[in-house]
């Protein structure tokens, strides 16, 4: 395993190229525009990483803002990233942050268990993978 696996498959006459990524569950398909870099699906707890339309990365689980502490849906742009980013406002690690509000929700490594105030916990590897991926000035979208 811990390599990427690639697997060619031929569907009504033109090839299709999936990609299978260790320890990633590919359930649903993204329920996000073309436009989206990266999608969040807050009904299902998953999120991807994509690229016109192709999910590249995912889905990966999460968890998202708690009750009176709600991620929002809609649409927005990555503004900045923090590697090893410290939440004054609740006092705690935000690694691998990825910040798409201009109230302060981001992607970083958190409890996958246990929801947030607003951001979208990743495991490890997902934080890290999205770290890596994601630009500012990329698009995020959430979902309900």
């Amino acid at each position: 395993m811990g390599k990427l696996r690639t697997t060619l498959g031929v569907a009504a006459g033109s090839a299709a190229l999936m990609f299978a990524l260790p320890g990633i569950a590919n359930a649903a398909p993204a329920p996000c525009s073309a436009r989206a870099d990266a999608c969040i699906d807050l009904s299902a707890n998953t999120s991807w990483l994509m690229d016109n339309g192709v999910v590249t990365y995912g889905g990966v689980p999460i968890t998202s803002g708690k009750p009176g502490y709600e991620t929002p849906p809609g649409t927005f742009t990555v503004t900045f990233k923090n590697i090893d980013h410290w939440s004054k406002a609740y006092d705690a690690p935000m690694p691998y942050s990825v910040f798409f509000t201009k109230s302060g929700i981001a992607f970083h490594e958190g409890s996958l268990t246990q929801l947030s105030h607003g951001c979208i916990h990743l495991s490890p590897e997902a934080a890290r993978a999205y770290y890596n991926a994601l630009q500012p000035g990329d698009v995020v979208e959430v979902v309900p």
